[in-house]
């Protein structure tokens, strides 16, 4: 009898506590009615409920982590698009550049393309509307060139030094978005790629320049992920599978309340044999740091760079009824080895959290690998070679490779900055295309022959004065040689594609230039896999 006794009080007492989960829930729920109530009714004041709604769910959010959001449909659309296969335009990439829209790219088969618009030309209207000289920004001016597939859209250009502007009638189609910005031998054996997200065409964009390189002799390969700030997580996964044998963990994830789940490779990878070497740095984040994390603890390849960004928390997308969209924080991302890719957050704020970059160069953590510093109990170890790597939030490299500020001043910054490098080349090659395009039929022929000139450097000077930024001879002496660099691999851009922008810009990535020098010494890349330097 006394034990029948206990078992019903604890059933009773288990209920009660369900039941005053429930009542807490169902109290705290009307507490947030009474409030938006009592404002919607009473305050002094005319009141948005949309307004008071949003503030109320960004203000619930703020307080639970950094990544934690709330987005309006619209906002939610457009940060869908860019990681889309696909999106209805008219096939261009453009600059706002002093109020004026450059054409930087013309997509190829693209709709633009097919009516004749050319790279360098400057939109001035669309349809009725004139967008040059009205200080329009990028999202007003995409309102009006985007538009359903087999809508019509007008531009006025104006093109060269011509007085007269052109007109073109465009049909929208559906643009191809591409993720990988360059994909080209590096040297006889070792193939290079860059992937500047994880959007939902990057595997097969992956797979198709593999196999291009291939063909060409490609034995190793060099993946750039360096600026690559995530996507779609899946992406990374089948990413990671490709490098990867079967069964082998990619990641887990793990929550208060989401069990843990495990990611593992099938057997489909087209390069599990060869050297890899990865390329990371600080604005590596998310989906980049698990395939780096993969790639790493089964010591299938070596990773080179700076620590990356550190962030390890799983968001799942709620759509709420207005098409609006909650990201909430439901688990964290470890990688095979048990490694908390997601720092700290907890001190300082989200302001903090999101200086980290000016925080790390503060203390010298993007020059010095030994300015960082990691506690006994974030080491962990490899799990083949039994290497010794560090949690506590990023992937730590294999090989540090410290920013490069020799050659970086604020005369150089502004430069950039002001939009005054772009608009020099489109200037450039307003002019000179055509010879151009005769002299230096391909990439090749135009590295080893085409040079900045010192006329092409003083246009660039008077340029920037007529946007105010003032002469500093001797910062523009200490920049001059990257400056030229970069006036060299922005036209090259412009008459070739980005990939060529990237053969000629790696030349002074010290990542890179490391990079190629390990994978080609069997000796030392070997020695770092098994934990030697």
């Amino acid at each position: 009898m006394r034990k029948n006794l206990s078992v019903v009080m604890i059933c009773v007492l288990t209920s009660c506590s369900a039941n005053a989960q429930n009542y807490e829930e169902k109290m705290n729920a009307q507490k947030l009615l009474n409030a938006y109530s009592a404002i919607s009714n009473l305050y002094v004041d005319e009141t948005n409920s949309v307004k008071i709604t949003e503030d109320a769910i960004n203000g619930m959010l703020e307080k639970l982590d950094p990544h934690s959001s709330y987005t309006d449909a619209e906002e939610t659309r457009r940060m869908n698009e860019p990681l889309e296969a696909i999106f209805d335009g008219i096939g261009i990439q453009f600059n706002m550049l002093t109020d004026t829209l450059y054409v930087v790219q013309v997509i190829s088969g693209g709709p633009s393309e097919k009516v004749g618009l050319l790279t360098g030309d400057r939109i001035i209207m669309v349809d009725d509307t004139l967008i040059a000289g009205v200080k329009m920004n990028n999202t007003d001016v995409m309102k009006r060139i985007r538009g359903r597939k087999g809508t019509e859209v007008r531009v006025k250009v104006k093109r060269g030094h011509s007085p007269d502007l052109m007109e073109f009638k465009i049909i929208r189609d559906k643009i191809p978005v591409y993720s990988m910005e360059a994909a080209y031998m590096a040297d006889g054996r070792t193939g290079y790629m860059r992937l500047s997200r994880f959007a939902a065409s990057s595997v097969e964009e992956f797979e198709k320049a593999f196999i291009e390189l291939k063909k060409m002799g490609m034995e190793n390969l060099i993946l750039d992920l360096q600026g690559n700030g995530g996507g779609y997580l899946n992406t990374a996964f089948i990413l990671s599978d490709e490098f990867l044998e079967k069964d082998k963990l990619i990641v887990y994830t793990e929550g208060n309340r989401q069990p843990r789940w495990d990611a593992n490779a099938s057997e489909k990878g087209i390069f599990e044999k060869g050297k890899l070497i990865i390329l990371v740095d600080e604005s590596s984040a998310s989906a980049s740091e698990i395939v780096s994390g993969a790639v790493q603890d089964w010591d299938r390849g070596i990773i080179v760079g700076r620590r990356t960004f550190g962030k390890g928390l799983v968001q799942r997308p709620i759509v709420l009824p207005d098409s609006s969209m909650i990201r909430l924080t439901v688990a964290r991302y470890y990688t095979p080895s048990g490694r908390n890719i997601q720092r700290p957050y907890e001190e300082g704020g989200i302001e903090t959290y999101h200086n980290f970059i000016a925080d790390r160069y503060n203390r010298g953590e993007l020059m010095h690998a030994d300015s960082i510093h990691f506690p006994d109990s974030l080491k962990y170890s490899t799990l083949l070679s039994r290497r010794t790597v560090y949690g506590g939030g990023g992937i730590m490299p294999d090989v540090f490779i410290p920013i490069d500020s020799t050659h970086h001043t604020d005369y150089h910054s502004r430069l950039i900055r002001y939009g005054v490098m772009n608009h020099m080349v489109i200037n450039y090659l307003d002019r000179n295309r055509a010879g151009l395009v005769e002299k230096y039929p391909d990439i090749n022929v135009y590295k080893e022959k085409f040079t900045v000139t010192e006329v092409m450097l003083q246009e660039l000077v008077g340029m920037a004065e007529e946007e105010k930024i003032e002469f500093n001879g001797e910062q523009f002496d200490r920049s001059k040689e990257l400056i030229s660099l970069q006036l060299k691999a922005l036209v090259a851009r412009d008459m070739f594609d980005t990939s060529e922008y990237f053969q000629i810009i790696n030349d002074r990535n010290d990542s890179y230039v490391e990079a190629l020098r390990i994978i080609n010494d069997d000796d030392r890349y070997e020695a770092i896999l098994r934990g030697g330097s």
